[in-house]
């Protein structure tokens, strides 16, 4: 099993599928088995979202493998784990959210300098198809101009 210094777990869609209107870093409350299978690399947050409970905020639907060598300590793959903010940060979302259509997204996972367990959940609003086919474009007009700026 190799553990990673870095650990860089991103969620691609949720650009594709939202526009982005704030960014957050927050804090993970994580069990042990969490972290060390979460430092191997074994996580996805394609399919989590967050979610208000309680005034608190949850991150809901992200998957976290079970640590191998874990035995009957193991924790289960997808339940909800606690964000940490500062409290006027979540008033902030909080009031944000109540607008009709916004959501709040896990943007990228990883593991900062420090040792800690970091997400970066980003305030976001879904796109339209129109939205979508516009976002395609640019990306393929982007990939046409590298290419041509590369052969020259």
């Amino acid at each position: 099993m190799k553990i990673e210094k870095t650990v860089n777990i991103f969620n691609k869609r949720a650009r594709y599928e939202y526009e982005i209107l704030d960014q957050l870093e927050a804090g993970l409350v994580l069990t042990g088995t969490e972290i060390k299978s979460l430092r191997s690399s074994r996580a996805s947050i394609t399919e989590a979202f967050c979610q208000f409970i309680d005034g608190e905020l949850f991150i809901i639907n992200m998957m976290i493998d079970e640590y191998k060598l874990g035995t009957f300590y193991n924790h289960k793959t997808k339940r909800e784990r606690k964000l940490l903010l500062h409290k006027r940060e979540l008033q902030k979302f909080e009031k944000k959210l109540k607008d009709a259509g916004n959501t709040i997204v896990p943007l990228k996972l990883y593991i900062n300098e420090k040792g800690k367990a970091k997400v970066l959940i980003a305030l976001a609003r879904g796109k339209k198809l129109y939205d979508k086919r516009e976002s395609i474009k640019e990306r393929e007009n982007k990939r046409n101009l590298d290419r041509v700026l590369k052969k020259s």
